[in-house]
């Protein structure tokens, strides 16, 4: 069975426009799926939508939309129309490196917005549509940052293990009614926005950032095997000796001292 003749013709993806979001459009519409493409910015989501459709020949709707808003689901829920979403990726987030302290509540309440309460929307409606007709997939990603407490990345990594519990939730929820949930947890990634952060060193135990596309191409082949995964060789040996060798003090600490040093803060 192919992954269209599981999951379906049609994959949303939010977060679209470049970095971990593109290459899961540009997998999926590989894959023989339609999609549907969401991102706040116009200029660069319409030139992505224009892309995949030159290149796979797949139908793909753009939709314009600011995932910070509170009405965003109802947003996209009238740009679909009566379009039929099979498989759901959610990647769209937002991070603020630095002291909790040294940026307002608002960048904060934007981080819990964009990557809990928009997506938790989202999922209650297309993950509901899912589970009314027996089948589909849903795709949240989280980060391994999200496994313990992270000093100056602290709403960001707290966010990432909401995304993951939520999604082990809905996996062993879902999963008997036919729609297969996973939470990605990957590490640094190539993206250009972790790239303009123009992270340091943290230590010699950082693993190498992994392509987009590794972690697309992994997680595609786990969804339906398992309900979380960490992407990556490196990412899962770091994780091991911070979950299970280095007690829980210490690996707070090292993830502190380690955005301390990589921002120079």
């Amino acid at each position: 069975m192919t992954f269209k003749q599981k999951y379906g013709n049609t994959a949303l993806v939010a977060g679209a426009s470049e970095g971990m979001g593109a290459a899961y459009a540009h997998t999926l519409a590989a894959r023989g799926l339609d999609l549907v493409l969401i991102a706040r910015r116009k200029e660069p989501l319409e030139a992505r939508a224009r892309l995949i459709t030159e290149l796979y020949g797949v139908n793909v709707l753009p939709v314009v939309c600011d995932l910070t808003t509170p009405d965003a689901t109802q947003q996209i829920i009238r740009a679909i129309g009566d379009r039929s979403i099979d498989f759901m990726v959610y990647n769209a987030a937002l991070s603020y490196i630095g002291p909790y302290l040294a940026t307002s509540l608002r960048t904060h309440t934007d981080i819990a917005q964009v990557n809990m309460l928009t997506p938790f929307a989202l999922l209650h409606y297309f993950g509901g549509k899912m589970v009314e007709r027996g089948r589909g997939g849903v795709v949240l990603m989280s980060s391994i940052a999200g496994f313990q407490g992270s000093g100056y990345l602290a709403t960001y990594a707290a966010t990432k293990a909401f995304n993951r519990v939520l999604a082990e939730g809905l996996w062993y929820e879902w999963k008997p009614k036919g729609v297969d949930v996973i939470a990605c947890c990957a590490g640094a990634t190539s993206t250009p926005n972790y790239l303009n952060t123009k992270p340091g060193k943290a230590s010699i135990l950082e693993p190498k950032p992994q392509l987009p596309e590794q972690v697309v191409e992994e997680c595609l082949r786990k969804i339906g095997t398992t309900p979380s995964f960490i992407s990556g060789t490196g990412n899962k040996l770091v994780s091991f000796l911070m979950q299970h060798v280095f007690p829980r003090k210490k690996a707070v600490m090292i993830m502190g001292d380690g955005m301390r040093k990589m921002y120079n803060i």
